[in-house]
């Protein structure tokens, strides 16, 4: 393979390498960026690997929160609710994921301060991708997602009992359990226009991640009484809890059956300190950053992943902005489709050494597809680590800034 042979504008053969560093079990108080820059170095040490300037560790949210000791119990949600909404309220909670670890326990809490909850769910999915029904169900059915409001008993009416693809739950009878169990009564409506829960009451928690700026400013002026967002519940402590004052409970996990970890906090500070320690240790300028979900789209469950509120909450200077890349299959096919081996190479080479700045607008860089350096690598470190037992929650990622020139 030509990849592999070394051309005179080709110093290596490899590209892009990401690897999982194991790490110890992080506990609350634990000296985070300590046990960070000594799980890489040894890592480095025993597979006889080095470090370089802009090198990138990227550190999983979740060891984050954990040495912050940033939890919250449902009761502290409860109070929470009950401080910002009249005494035995009626709530609306719009637009929850589907998700036993990102939101039974938040509807828990949320049912223990208030008297009934009407929760309303999008459909035929959430917000991430989850489904409730497929699109041929929907389309079947004659059901109008754009306007039509269903009940409960409609909904089953129409699509029946349907349980999820990978985690064989009904989430509607899932969640009004967790609602009745409670002690609140529950109502579950359908419907994909936030302002229809207006029509059942006027206090709204809305439980959406990424579109929850627009679903605020839509109720409130379609006159909402009370309006706030999963950011807006703990982002003060309640009760000595954790918070997020960015945040609120967007982004936590379940840690018990009562209990949840909140996205961390001092994001910002946190990832100086450990390209600080970095620095020290080795002279290198490491960029660090904080991960959480990827942003990627499962093709056949169709989830989208992404049920933290953001890849990234904080990252060193040097991870600002989009990629700039050309697609160098552009120009082996069109500009320099006459060329091959060492004259090829030296015209590519010469084509990403003089490729402007910004690149955006340019046939250069057409199907090269621009998204945010921490969206991608965010994702990238997310699919090294994994959600299970890897026991990786630091990962190494070299040459990424690297391009066929080098």
């Amino acid at each position: 393979m030509r990849s592999l042979q070394k051309g005179k504008y080709m110093s290596k053969t490899l590209g892009t390498i990401s690897r999982g560093i194991k790490a110890p079990i992080i506990k609350e108080g634990d000296n985070l960026v300590e046990t960070i820059v000594k799980c890489v170095l040894e890592a480095a040490s025993e597979n006889n690997f080095t470090l370089h300037d802009r090198d990138v560790v990227a550190v999983k949210e979740s060891i984050v929160a954990r040495a912050q000791g940033n939890y919250a119990n449902v009761q502290d949600i409860a109070d929470d609710v009950k401080s910002k909404f009249p005494a035995d309220s009626e709530i609306g909670v719009i637009f929850p994921i589907l998700s036993r670890n990102r939101f039974a326990i938040a509807l828990r809490g949320i049912a223990l301060g208030a008297k009934k909850i009407i929760l309303m769910l999008s459909y035929p999915s959430d917000e991430v991708g989850n489904h409730l029904i497929t699109a041929e169900q929907l389309i079947d059915s004659g059901v109008n997602p754009y306007a039509d409001i269903l009940s409960e008993a409609d909904f089953r009416k129409h699509f029946g009992y349907e349980k999820h693809i990978f985690t064989g739950v009904d989430y509607i009878k899932y969640y009004k359990e967790i609602i009745t169990e409670a002690g609140a009564e529950a109502e579950i409506i359908f419907a994909n226009n936030p302002t229809a829960i207006l029509n059942y009451t006027k206090n709204v928690i809305c439980a959406d991640i990424h579109t929850r700026k627009l679903t605020k400013e839509k109720l409130v002026k379609a006159g909402a009484n009370k309006v706030f967002g999963l950011d807006n519940i703990l982002s003060d402590s309640v009760n000595n809890s954790g918070f997020n004052p960015e945040y609120g409970v967007l982004g936590f996990n379940k840690a018990t059956e009562d209990r949840i970890k909140l996205f961390p906090r001092n994001c910002d500070i946190f990832v100086r300190e450990v390209a600080a320690a970095f620095l020290k240790k080795t002279g290198k300028k490491i960029e660090v950053m904080i991960y959480g979900d990827g942003a990627f789209k499962d093709p056949v469950g169709f989830i989208w992943e992404l049920a933290d509120p953001v890849v990234s909450p904080a990252f060193t200077s040097g991870l600002t902005g989009t990629t700039n890349e050309i697609k160098l299959k552009y120009f082996a096919d069109n500009e320099f489709s006459e060329l091959s081996g060492d004259a090829l190479e030296s015209a590519i080479f010469e084509r990403i050494k003089n490729k402007k700045d910004d690149l955006k607008g340019d046939m250069a860089a057409e199907g090269t597809t621009p998204r945010y350096l921490t969206d991608l690598l965010g994702s990238l470190a997310d699919l090294t680590s994994g959600s299970g037992d890897k026991g990786t929650p630091i990962v190494l990622v070299q040459g990424y800034f690297d391009n066929y020139s080098n």
